[in-house]
C-alpha cells in the first residue's frame, strides 16, 4: 500500500503496534533544494530540505506536552540547546523530526526495529532524539555505510559515509533479528608477494559470519545503471535487502514514512514482506508502479491511497445529542474556557471543531477536539489547527509591517 500525504498524518492514522520494521531516509536539513533531472525516470519529483518553524505542528506539541510531561521536558532542552548551538532552521527541524518519531514508536511492534538513514549534517542530533525517544538500552548499532567517488573537497577529507542508526522497540523483548540471513564470507589478509606494505584479502570457506557494523560492499546507486531513476537520494537496493533480512521475515509489513523512490517497497517485495509506503509527493507512486513492473515483472496490482487511515484499534467517542454540552464543558476545564486558536474569552460562542480533520485521519476523541470562536471555526475550514495557526500566525505579522 502507498500513502501519498505527510507522513505524520498517515501513522496517525494507524493502529498501534502494526508495523514489523521502519526504514527512513529523511530529508538531513541540509538547506537544499532537491529536483530529479530532465529526461530521467523521477523527473518531476523534488523535494525541499530547509525548515521552519511553519513545518511544525504547534497542536502535536502541545498533545505530547500535556500527555508525556517527562519526553517533553527532555525534548524541550534539546530543541533549545540546537537554537543555541546549531541555529533556528535545525532546531525547527528536529521538532519536525520528534514529533513523527513519537508515532513511529507506536506503530512499531514490541519485537519490532526501526533503522534511521542519515549523514553528518544532522545525525548528531537525531541520535539524542532517538535516545530520548527510544531509551538509550534499545540502541543496537551505528552502521556506517562507506563508500569511495570523486570530490572536490580541497580543506577537508571527502565525505564518502552515511550513518544509518538501528534501534529495537524493546531489548527485552525477542526482537527479531536474522543473523544467519545476511552471513558475509570470512576473509583473511596476506602479505603480497611484491611488498609487504600490500596485504591481499582471500575468502576462505565456511557458512560465513554477520557482518560488522561498517558496510564497504554497496555501490552507490549512481554506479548501478539498472537501478538508477534520477531520483536525488536514492539508495541500492542490495543495502535495503540486508536491513529487511536482518530485521524482519516473510509476510511482516514493512513501513517507510519517507518512500521517495520507493526502494524500500520494491526491496520488500522481492523479499515477500508486505510494504507501506508514504510520500508527501504524487511522483513515488509512479515510480512504485514502474519499479515493480519494470524490476522482473513483480506484482504491480498496490493500493494506492491518498486519504490517511482510521484507526480500528480505539474507541471512537462520537459526539451525539446527549453527551456534546458535557464535552464542551470538558474542553473548556481543559483549555481555559477560550478560543484555542485566538485566545477569546467567549466560552457561550465557541464550537467544537476537530485538531486534525476527519478527512485527514483525525478521530472523534477528545484529544482531538479543540474549542474555536465562529471566525476561527469558519477560517479553518476543514484544515488542520496548526494550518489555522500558522494562518493567524502570518496575518498578525502582515499587521506589524503596517505603519500607520
Amino acid at each position: 500500500m502507498l500513502f501519498t500525504g505527510d507522513c505524520l498524518d498517515i501513522m496517525t492514522g494507524m493502529n498501534s503496534d502494526s508495523v514489523d520494521l521502519i526504514y527512513l531516509d529523511p530529508p538531513f536539513n541540509s538547506k537544499r533544494m532537491y529536483s530529479a533531472p530532465i529526461g530521467s525516470k523521477a523527473a518531476g519529483a523534488s523535494f525541499k530540505d530547509m525548515w521552519t518553524w511553519d513545518d511544525v505542528d504547534k497542536i502535536k506539541m502541545e498533545q505530547i506536552k500535556r500527555k508525556r510531561p517527562p519526553l517533553w521536558s527532555l525534548i524541550e532542552s534539546l530543541i533549545v540547546s540546537t537554537h543555541a548551538v546549531h541555529s533556528k532552521p535545525m532546531a525547527a527541524y528536529v521538532a519536525y523530526m520528534f514529533q513523527r518519531m513519537v508515532e513511529m514508536k507506536r506503530v512499531l511492534k514490541p519485537t519490532g526495529a526501526l533503522y534511521l538513514h542519515c549523514d553528518p549534517t544532522a545525525g548528531h542530533y537525531l541520535k539524542v532524539l532517538m535516545d530520548c525517544i527510544f531509551g538509550q538500552r534499545n540502541f543496537r548499532n551505528e552502521i556506517v555505510w562507506c563508500y569511495t567517488g570523486p570530490s572536490a573537497a580541497k580543506r577537508h577529507f571527502p565525505r564518502k559515509t552515511d550513518s544509518i542508526f538501528y534501534y529495537v522497540k524493546d531489548v527485552e523483548q525477542n526482537y527479531t533479528f536474522n543473523g544467519n540471513d545476511v552471513l558475509v564470507p570470512y576473509k583473511r589478509l596476506e602479505t603480497g608477494k611484491t611488498s609487504g606494505i600490500f596485504k591481499k584479502a582471500h575468502t576462505l570457506s565456511g557458512a560465513g559470519k554477520i557482518p560488522e557494523n561498517w558496510w564497504p560492499d554497496f555501490s552507490p546507486v549512481g554506479r548501478i545503471e539498472k537501478e538508477r531513476t534520477g531520483y536525488p537520494t536514492q539508495k541500492p537496493l542490495a543495502l535495503l535487502h540486508r536491513i529487511i533480512k536482518a530485521s524482519s521475515r516473510e509476510g511482516d509489513v514493512v513501513l517507510d514514512p519517507f518512500c521517495g523512490c520507493a526502494t524500500t517497497c520494491v526491496a520488500a517485495e522481492h523479499l515477500k514482506r508486505k510494504w507501506i509506503g508514504v510520500d508527501i509527493s504524487e511522483k513515488a507512486a509512479e515510480l512504485v508502479s514502474y519499479r515493480l513492473r519494470d524490476d522482473g515483472g513483480l506484482f504491480t496490482n498496490f493500493t494506492h491511497v491518498k486519504e490517511p487511515p482510521l484507526r480500528t484499534d480505539i474507541v471512537r467517542k462520537v459526539i451525539g445529542p446527549r453527551n456534546k454540552k458535557q464535552i464542551k464543558h470538558a474542553l473548556g476545564e481543559r483549555d481555559g474556557r477560550k478560543c484555542s486558536a485566538c485566545g477569546l474569552d467567549s466560552f457561550k460562542n465557541l464550537q467544537i471543531d476537530h485538531d486534525i480533520p476527519r478527512s485527514r485521519g483525525g478521530q472523534d476523541t477528545m484529544d482531538n477536539y479543540r474549542l474555536l470562536c465562529g471566525h476561527c471555526n469558519q477560517m479553518k475550514g476543514s484544515k488542520t489547527m496548526a494550518a489555522l495557526l500558522a494562518k493567524i500566525s502570518e496575518m498578525e505579522e502582515a499587521l506589524k509591517q503596517v505603519s500607520f
